[in-house]
């Protein structure tokens, strides 16, 4: 951002509000640079000036507990579907796979919910560590543990990631993410028929937001894993007209897929 830039924007439209020296000097804190990256974001997808600065100035200064939570706040436009546990690992595979194959040193989050889910994982994760900048890894582990890349992080018991399936691929040339929360009360089900409300993306954007909630997250319950965390710092471009359609198009195919496995009757 050049400076007088900034400068207009507070002449203009009281933001952002930095802190002023005694020599008049101008200085950004962190929550400041977060407001104007969110303005530039706002404004990419179409809104005005001062709409964007009334929706980034009404964000929680908070944390993200939730990437679910976090992604339907910055992003409302997106399309949530339901869907069984068997259709959700067949799209963490597929992207984990492309991933793999197509992603040039990716920044990579997955949450497992627990410990026992992971184990049938983690060679799949270690070998994608492999070629990853950095790999977060969360489930309910009895402490944060590293090896090599992949960081194992303990979450808590009350977190709401606790109840949540989460898979972020943060690269450049290969940006996708899902995130979905499970329904409550389905212990009679069986476990590939679990349902969960999940969002997924190749939005690089939508992406990058995610992996920042995920690095918040990650620094909130293991701050020495946070510390080496590779995270990007630019600003993806915005998705266009064509990406859009194409994922638009895939959702409803999923959908399709998924009511097709569906018991006769349900």
């Amino acid at each position: 951002m050049p400076a007088p830039t900034l400068r207009s924007w507070e002449a203009r439209h009281g933001f952002p509000r930095p802190q002023r020296q005694a020599g008049g000097h101008r200085r950004y804190d962190e929550h400041d640079v977060t407001l104007v990256e969110e303005v530039l974001r706002l404004r990419e997808s179409g809104l005005s000036m001062l709409t964007a600065i009334e929706r980034a100035s009404a964000q929680p200064a908070e944390p993200d507990t939730s990437v679910f939570a976090g992604l339907r706040r910055r992003h409302p436009e997106l399309e949530a579907q339901v869907l069984r546990k068997s259709t959700l690992l067949a799209l963490s595979r597929a992207i984990e796979d492309e991933c793999c194959a197509r992603a040039a040193r990716p920044v990579l989050f997955a949450s497992f919910q627990h410990r026992r889910f992971y184990r049938h994982s983690r060679p799949r994760w270690h070998e994608l560590a492999r070629t990853a900048q950095s790999v977060v890894v969360f489930a309910d582990f009895d402490r944060a543990r590293k090896a090599a890349l992949l960081h194992e992080v303990p979450v808590p018991g009350d977190a709401p990631l606790q109840r949540e399936w989460m898979l972020v691929c943060d690269a450049d040339d290969y940006p996708a993410c899902l995130a979905g929360w499970e329904f409550p009360g389905q212990r009679p089900a069986g476990d590939t028929d679990r349902r969960f409300e999940v969002l997924w993306t190749v939005d690089p954007r939508v992406v990058r937001d995610a992996a920042q909630i995920c690095a918040q997250l990650t620094h909130t319950f293991a701050p020495t894993a946070a510390r080496s965390l590779a995270m990007p710092t630019d600003i993806p471009p915005a998705a266009g007209a064509d990406l859009r359609r194409s994922v638009g198009l895939l959702n409803r195919m999923v959908g399709y897929v998924e009511r097709a496995a569906e018991p006769c009757g349900r």
